[in-house]
């Protein structure tokens, strides 16, 4: 009964997959090169609805009989459509949350909106869109709607239905709006009817003016004027038939020209011409429009205007060839049989700069099969073309006739040309304005290419050409001369020095520098330097012993004057300033409270304790509470001011109190402030420019990780750890006061906050109680007491642990005691924490999933096991 089950579920799954596929079913009919990205968009969208995938859906269509090449070409233009706007979702700002059917497509459902908008040839083929021309009528930024607001063309032909305007001004005054009746005529009051159907303008002001001459004389003398336009315009009815897009009669402006109907009919199609549309009128050819005119010289002369009836006809094209290669515009061009491929070249809007005009090659049809022929440039104007032809235009050789290059220790390198009368290497010398001061004259070096494109190279005695000892060496075409810098051939030196300096760091190393000069480029010594006590380690060079660096110690003058013993550094010397044994900062702890002096307190020497510190602060007062004492502490995390940043910060405050007198300074205060704002200001610049670089490092940083994350297809969890600077330590300060020296009386560190409240008087409950407060302390109260003051236990306390916090920072929580719970006992200033029980996380529905399967594959294997047991 299983197995039936499975089986037919297996046969529903595959008849559901077959009937989505049905409308794939003539994929092996598919040519991608006639497709539009509109039509690959359908192609994508019914894959899509099947449930395949990219390598799915090209398994499917080469069972279906399609070619490999057209599957090659149709995943190449997925591939363009999809990179057509790659970074979509950059811009946006969006992101897909869940993988789509379509998943290795990687489509956003957007995107061909977005092409639509940007792409005004969306609709058209590859092949369509290099026929010139063919963009004409179907670009949706383009209109040929005829403009109502111009004057009333003088070739205008009247017709029934036609809204004319007359005006008569000057003595005579008098204004007529009459309609064209159906047989040709308007309707003048006291004149009668006057026909000026099928009349132009001029012919019909005419007949008008004669009309109405009889009831205003002054018409014929002169003395008033007569003006006639059309208002309203009636519709005419063009048929367009032929080569068109959509071929069909349409109902156009009266105005309208070839153009508008043209584009009203969607253009030629792909077998129409563009040289010879045909207009019929009365059964006559009345006009032949060729739009290469319009398309290369601009000239609109032949876009005749339409009358009612009229016949437009696009007749097949008779003779189109192909131009590839570097042109302004390549593609497909339609020729008349007068036309040369001088002609073809104009309407591809000329070569491009890399073109080879010298000669083009033409692929032509024989008739059984195909030929190639060379057109030189004198026959250019001469040669006619062939339907079908392709002709293809070369590019430049990328190679030089007359170039040679110089590089190295000159003062203008580059390249140059080789004259007609020749260059030697004292030429180019002299071309690139003479060698520079560290030339290494000794040796150059000539690449030459030689006639099988092999790479030779020649050394040049540059020394004794220089001074025309040698004969100089005429140069070939493509030579590359190299003298190079005696910089380039020797290691770049330098100088380190660290420690007790104001600006530590490596330097460029001079000869004949000594310490002293080092020490000054280095801002000179700190207060704390050591001036006796000075290491150099120095390279060592041939030397087997096994020795790394050779270390003197010396000592110097602090004042830095010059003496008669000079410390001369050699290069790569490594200088290290060691700090003064006895120089010691000053280290300051803060008390705050209960005591008759608090404030900061600097630590005499580096035992001293706590008792010491409240002793000197003139001991507790009388509203003290001891057993609140609370000692803070810096932790591992804690970031000190640097003695830069001391000494930094202490300068700001002398800047900022000199700044406050200004006016009343004298001379030397001045220069001081002076002074103090270009080093504060100097180390503003190279803090802002230090931040910028670790700012940049971590956008870099930042994007790696960003893009490997994307790479392995999820969102990373953000976790965030608090490291904490500061850190609370319970003491007991009675104790300490009663034994002083004990190991209660801890030894205090820089930075030490001791804290002395007042007498506490209150409990406060937080947490998984009823009602958060803070309770009145009582003496004698217990831990249940309390918690029964605020309410009780919530549902969600986790009883067991909870735990008290007192007011020296001491923690103490519930324990178990066989079955009954011991709470800690309260005093003043204690804060009950209740936490809340861990919440059960439910199962998702793909547990739930993941449980059914494997219960329903124990089933079967259960079912397999009896039906073989039987």
């Amino acid at each position: 009964m299983i197995q039936r089950v499975l089986l037919l579920s297996l046969v529903f799954i595959y008849t559901g997959l077959y009937a989505q596929g049905q409308s794939l079913n003539d994929i092996q009919n598919v040519k991608v090169d006639n497709l539009s990205d509109a039509q690959v968009e359908q192609l994508v969208k019914r894959a899509e609805s099947a449930g395949m995938n990219e390598q799915q859906l090209a398994a499917y269509a080469t069972d279906r009989g399609m070619s490999m090449s057209e599957v090659i070409k149709l995943r190449d233009r997925i591939n363009q459509i999809r990179n057509g706007k790659k970074d979509i979702n950059s811009t946006n700002g969006l992101k897909s949350t869940s993988p789509s059917p379509l998943n290795t497509f990687d489509i956003d459902p957007r995107l061909f909106d977005s092409l639509r908008v940007s792409d005004p040839y969306y609709d058209l083929t590859p092949v369509q869109k290099r026929i010139f021309g063919y963009k004409l009528f179907h670009n949706r930024d383009l209109t040929f709607s005829p403009s109502i607001n111009l004057p009333t063309p003088k070739n205008y032909i009247i017709g029934s239905g036609d809204q004319l305007l007359i005006d008569v001004y000057g003595i005579n005054q008098q204004s007529y709006d009459l309609t064209v009746n159906s047989d040709g005529k308007i309707l003048i009051p006291n004149i009668g009817p006057i026909q000026v159907g099928g009349a132009n303008i001029d012919a019909a002001t005419a007949r008008i003016k004669s009309s109405l001459s009889r009831i205003y004389s002054a018409l014929s003398s002169g003395n008033s004027f007569l003006d006639v336009r059309v208002g309203n315009m009636r519709s005419i009815k063009v048929s367009m038939v032929g080569e068109l897009n959509k071929p069909g009669t349409y109902t156009l402006p009266s105005f309208a020209s070839v153009f508008n109907a043209l584009f009203a009919a969607g253009g030629p199609n792909e077998s129409g011409s563009f040289r010879a549309i045909q207009v019929y009128r009365n059964n006559q050819l009345f006009a032949t429009v060729d739009i290469y005119d319009f398309l290369v010289k601009g000239e609109s002369s032949q876009n005749v205007i339409l009358s009612d009836n009229d016949v437009v006809i696009v007749q097949p094209i008779v003779r189109r060839v192909e131009l590839t290669g570097p042109v302004r515009r390549d593609g497909f061009f339609e020729m008349k049989e007068s036309e040369t491929l001088l002609d073809l070249i104009k309407f591809a809007g000329g070569f491009q700069s890399t073109a080879y005009t010298q000669r083009m090659t033409i692929k032509r049809s024989s008739g059984q099969e195909y030929q190639v022929q060379d057109i030189d440039q004198s026959d250019f104007g001469k040669f006619n073309l062939r339907d079908g032809d392709i002709l293809a235009v070369g590019e430049l050789i990328n190679r030089f006739s007359n170039r040679v290059k110089i590089s190295g220790a000159v003062f203008r390198p580059g390249e140059y040309a080789i004259p007609e009368e020749g260059l030697t290497v004292l030429d180019l010398i002299s071309k690139a304005e003479g060698i520079t001061g560290d030339a290494f004259r000794n040796r150059a070096v000539l690449y030459r290419t030689k006639s099988d494109l092999t790479l030779e190279a020649l050394s040049i005695d540059l020394e004794a050409i220089l001074d025309k000892r040698m004969d100089d060496i005429p140069l070939r075409r493509e030579d590359v001369l190299n003298i190079p810098s005696i910089f380039d051939l020797k290691e770049e030196f330098y100088i380190r020095i660290s420690g007790e300096v104001n600006a530590p760091g490596t330097f460029n190393y001079a000869e004949k520098i000594t310490l002293e000069d080092l020490i000054i480029k280095a801002g000179g010594l700190k207060e704390s330097a050591s001036e006796s006590y000075i290491e150099i380690a120095r390279r060592v060079k041939n030397d087997y012993s096994g020795k790394i660096a050779d270390v003197k110690l010396v000592s110097i003058d602090k004042s830095l004057k010059l003496s008669q013993e000079k410390i001369e550094l050699m290069p790569f010397d490594h200088v290290f300033i060691r700090k003064s044994p006895g120089f010691q900062r000053e280290k300051l702890v803060e008390i705050q409270g209960e005591v008759l002096f608090p404030g900061e307190f600097a630590l005499s020497n580096a035992n001293e304790r706590i008792s010491d510190v409240i002793k000197r602060a003139g001991g507790l007062n009388q509203f003290a509470f001891p057993k609140g004492a609370t000692l803070i502490r810096r932790t591992e995390y804690f970031r000190a001011p640097t003695d830069t940043e001391i000494k930094e910060r202490n300068l700001i405050i002398v800047k900022e109190n000199l700044e406050k007198n200004t006016g009343f300074n004298n001379e030397a205060e001045e220069i001081v402030a002076s002074r103090v704002e270009t080093r504060l200001q100097a180390k503003e610049d190279a803090r802002l420019k230090k931040e910028e670089k670790e700012r940049q490092n971590l956008a870099a940083k930042f994007r790696a990780e960003r893009i490997q994350d994307i790479s392995v297809g999820g969102d990373t969890e953000q976790v965030s750890l608090d490291f904490n600077q500061q850190e609370l330590i319970g003491i007991n300060l009675v104790e300490i006061l009663k034994n002083p020296g004990s190991p209660y009386d801890l030894i205090l560190e820089e930075g030490d906050i001791l804290r002395i409240p007042k007498e506490l008087q209150t409990v406060r409950m937080r947490g998984e109680v009823l009602f958060p407060t803070t309770a009145r302390y009582q003496s004698g109260r217990g831990f249940r007491s309390y918690i029964t003051r605020a309410g009780g236990f919530t549902e969600d306390a986790r009883r067991k642990k909870s735990y008290v916090v007192y007011a020296n920072g001491d923690v103490k929580r519930t324990r178990n005691l066989v079955f009954f719970k011991v709470y800690p006992m309260m005093e003043p200033g204690a804060e009950i924490i209740v936490p809340r029980k861990p919440e059960k996380q439910p199962m998702s529905p793909q547990q739930w999933v993941a449980i059914g399967s494997g219960l329903a594959t124990l089933g079967l294997v259960i079912v397999q096991i009896i039906n073989l047991t039987n």
